[in-house]
């Protein structure tokens, strides 16, 4: 799409911050009025459009499509949108160990052990961690106490931790990100262990490096949209 505007601004509306184009309000994909919670986050908005060439490239604008999602997707229904995400935390990643070799094995019980830790002692409940891919039930209780922790969230809060429960892979790492109990480096070394190890010892072609860089900058894109609630 050309673009056809001149600046992008944002104001106060109706007690959040609706996004402007030449003093046109921003509408949704579904119509609805573009408009989040903060400033902060308006005028976070504002710069990805603001920020745009000659063409809008909407790859260069995660924020946006991330509030878009949050009013179109995730507002209508936040309580099944919740039940996909707490679902993560049926196979969470830190619960399944490789079996060697010992680098490895080592590794992922230095970076994953003390986050399920938090996990254990922040929601008072327990994991199953197991060697191997081969799916082990976690207990009924740590379910409900994890699928309640994410349903107690708003659809802004929801659409910052999709991208980074699905593309982690972890609903654990992505709520002690979430609680500030660990920092970004952390939760995507965490997240992306087992790659980075592979691509240490065995190599990495540029394709994946282009894919492994493009899912960082998604993941990153979610954590800044969380701060700016």
């Amino acid at each position: 799409m050309k673009r056809f505007y001149k600046k992008a601004a944002v104001r106060p509306a109706e007690g959040q911050f609706e996004i402007l184009l030449d003093d046109r309000p921003v509408k949704t994909p579904a119509r609805n009025a573009l408009r989040v919670p903060t400033e902060g986050l308006g005028r976070a908005i504002s710069e990805e459009w603001n920020a745009q060439g000659e063409e809008i490239d909407p790859r260069s604008m995660a924020l946006t499509g991330l509030a878009n999602a949050a009013i179109d997707r995730i507002a209508p229904n936040p309580d099944r949108f919740a039940a996909g995400l707490a679902r993560y935390g049926e196979s969470d990643l830190l619960c399944y160990r490789a079996d060697g070799p010992d680098s490895l094995v080592e590794l992922q019980s230095e970076r994953w052990d003390p986050i399920l830790a938090w996990g254990r002692r922040r929601f008072d409940i327990d994991f199953e961690v197991v060697c191997g891919i081969i799916h082990r039930p976690q207990n009924a209780s740590t379910l409900r106490q994890l699928t309640h922790t994410v349903a107690a969230r708003g659809p802004f809060e929801l659409a910052a931790l999709s991208p980074l429960v699905t593309i982690g892979g972890s609903l654990v790492i992505a709520l002690a990100l979430a609680e500030d109990a660990i920092d970004l480096d952390a939760a995507w070394a965490a997240a992306t262990l087992d790659e980075a190890w592979q691509a240490e010892h065995w190599g990495e072609d540029p394709e994946a490096a282009a894919a492994f860089e493009a899912r960082r900058r998604e993941f990153a894109a979610g954590y800044r949209f969380l701060t700016l609630l």
